[in-house]
């Protein structure tokens, strides 16, 4: 789109890409290492080396070929953060996954009675189907699809279309318009780049056991709860070390007023997940 909106000017020019441009045809249009010779740029600068099998450098040679200079892997850390569903995929066959939590201060995610509405302010649940609009598909457990009947759609103005596939993991028949599946190992089926699971308790301590978590969001309101439902279960540590240097903090900010309701969030990225090892 970029070069068909360049026209002519894009002869000589130089061409700044997130990722390599694929050796590869696709349903969607002839390799993009094809297109860009084909404009007569005379100079690529990619962030990333495409993980992608059918590309991993082809595209790259195939435009040096061309006679066209290349500068490889610029960016490459910055490239896998804004392309970690892409990358997720292809190298773990399965979708980065995010597990958002929302909880008071002391770990709860409900009252005993499991009521939860609302623990965030509206700050903080904007903010959620923001993240929910650039995922794919959004999970949550069985019993969460039939205690809470929750809608899971993005309600920001403008951005309502952008709601993310439902999935209901667990048995039992999932409801008109869902989807579902047996196991979180299963979401390798769905075929998507970006996950986000939301509940409930169960659920999330299964991902997290599983190892199928790449990114935490956790979003903190200032308030007590006590008594009430604890955010995790058993996630499978046999001992205390284990907790240790499995993920690190990526962002953290405050969402809302300070000297009122502000709400903390916390994004903290697993140590080891695909999208962070090296291409």
């Amino acid at each position: 789109m970029a070069l068909a909106a360049a026209g002519n000017a894009a002869r000589g020019a130089t061409a700044y890409v997130s990722l390599e441009p694929c050796a590869h045809e696709s349903p969607r249009g002839d390799a993009c290492a094809d297109t860009l010779i084909s404009a007569g740029v005379a100079r690529v600068v990619g962030a990333l080396t495409d993980p992608d099998p059918r590309t991993a450098g082809k595209g790259y040679d195939r435009l040096a070929v061309a006679g066209i200079k290349v500068d490889r892997d610029c960016l490459p850390d910055d490239a896998r953060r804004g392309l970690a569903g892409f990358v997720t995929r292809i190298k773990a066959g399965r979708p980065h996954v995010t597990l958002k939590l929302a909880t008071s201060l002391d770990g709860c995610i409900a009252m005993a009675d499991g009521s939860s509405r609302w623990i965030t302010n509206p700050a903080a649940r904007a903010h959620a189907h923001l993240e929910r609009a650039r995922c794919d598909a959004i999970l949550v457990g069985a019993g969460t699809v039939r205690f809470d009947v929750p809608a899971l759609d993005v309600r920001l103005p403008g951005l309502e279309r952008r709601s993310p596939r439902r999935i209901m993991l667990g048995s039992g028949e999932p409801p008109a318009g869902w989807e579902a599946i047996r196991s979180p190992e299963d979401i390798a089926s769905l075929g998507c780049n970006s996950l986000i699971v939301e509940g409930g308790a169960q659920t999330a301590s299964a991902f997290l056991r599983a190892g199928l978590v790449d990114r935490l969001m956790l979003y903190r309101a200032p308030i007590l709860i006590g008594g009430g439902r604890p955010a995790l279960g058993d996630i499978g540590l046999d001992d205390l070390s284990q907790a240790h240097g499995r993920w690190h903090l990526a962002d953290a900010r405050m969402l809302g007023s300070k000297a009122i309701d502000g709400n903390r969030l916390e994004v903290y990225e697993a140590a080891c997940s695909p999208a962070s090892s090296p291409t």
